[in-house]
C-alpha cells in the first residue's frame, strides 16, 4: 500500500464483480422466497381439499427453495471475498458476512410454521414435511454461514504482513491455488502458471477460496533469510495496522503539527 492508501482497498474490477454477484444473489434469494410462497399455497390447497399435503409439488418446491438459497449464499460469500465489509460496525459486519444464514430462515421458517401449526394436518404428514423443511433449513443455514469471513481489516493486516516481510505489496499466486506467495519459485506453485500482483489483486483472482492467505513456507523462508523472529514481525505488523486504521482526522492533525513545527523552525 502506498503512503496515501493505508487501508486495503479492492480493485475496481473486484468491486464490479462483487456488485454483479450480489445482484444475482438477491435475485436468487427472491426466487427462493417465491418458491416458499408457492409451497405454502400448494400445502394449503391440499389441506383444504382433504388431500395429503405430502405431495410432489410441495416437496419439489422445498427442494427448489433450498437450491436457490444455497446458490444465492454462494454468490454472496464470493462477493464478500472480492469486496469485503469493515469490522468497524460489528452489527453491519455480521449481517453482511452472515446474510446467507438470515435468508435461510426467511426462506424456510414461515413454511415450517405453517406446516407445524395447521390443525387440519395429521401428525404423520407434519412429521414428514416438517422434517424435510427442517433439514433443508439446516443445510441452507450451514451453506450460508461464513466461518472465515473476509474484512477490510483482515485484508489490511495481510497486506501489511507482506510489506513488513518484503517491503512491497507484491505476491505470486495461481488461479486455482489456495495461497499467495512471496517467492515465484516456491515449490508448491513451480509447476503452475503463476500470476503476480498486489494482495488485493490476488484475492480478486481467486475469490472462491475462503481460506486464501499467505503461504507459510514462503513466510518462514523470508523470516529465516532476514533473521527475524515471529515476535519482531508481529510487532512490526501491529504498528503498521495501527497506523493504517488510525482516524483520518488524526493524520490531518499530525500533518498540521509537523507543518507548524517546520514553520516555527
Amino acid at each position: 500500500m502506498s503512503e496515501t492508501q493505508k487501508v486495503w482497498k479492492p480493485t475496481e474490477e473486484a468491486k464490479s464483480q462483487a456488485t454483479q454477484f450480489r445482484l444475482f444473489a438477491v435475485l436468487l434469494w427472491l426466487g427462493a422466497i417465491v418458491a416458499q410462497i408457492f409451497a405454502i399455497r400448494f400445502f394449503l390447497q391440499a389441506v383444504n381439499s382433504g388431500e395429503s399435503p405430502v405431495n410432489a409439488w410441495v416437496i419439489g418446491l422445498i427442494v427448489l427453495d433450498l437450491v436457490l438459497v444455497f446458490a444465492g449464499s454462494f454468490l454472496w460469500k464470493k462477493s464478500n471475498r472480492l469486496n469485503p465489509p469493515s469490522e468497524q460496525n460489528k452489527f453491519l459486519f455480521y449481517m453482511q458476512s452472515q446474510l446467507g444464514v438470515v435468508l435461510a430462515f426467511v426462506a424456510f421458517l414461515p413454511l415450517i410454521i405453517f406446516i407445524l401449526t395447521n390443525k387440519k394436518v395429521d401428525g404423520k404428514s407434519k412429521a414428514i414435511l416438517g422434517s424435510i423443511a427442517g433439514v433443508a433449513l439446516l443445510i441452507a443455514g450451514i451453506g450460508g454461514a461464513d466461518f472465515n469471513p473476509a474484512s477490510v481489516e483482515k485484508y489490511t493486516e495481510e497486506t501489511n504482513m507482506v510489506e513488513a516481510l518484503t517491503g512491497a505489496n507484491s505476491v505470486y499466486y495461481t488461479k486455482g491455488g489456495g495461497k499467495y506467495h512471496l517467492y515465484e519459485d516456491c515449490y508448491t506453485i513451480k509447476n503452475s502458471e503463476r500470476l503476480n500482483g498486489t494482495v488485493a489483486e490476488a484475492h480478486a483472482g481467486v475469490a472462491n477460496h475462503s481460506d486464501f492467505d499467505l503461504c507459510e513456507i514462503c513466510k518462514k523462508k523470508k523470516m529465516k533469510e532476514d533473521g527475524i523472529d515471529a515476535e519482531t514481525l508481529n510487532e512490526k505488523v501491529k504498528q503498521m495496522n495501527e497506523k493504517a486504521t488510525a482516524p483520518a482526522n488524526e493524520s490531518v492533525e499530525t500533518l498540521e503539527t509537523e507543518e507548524t513545527q517546520k514553520d516555527a523552525a
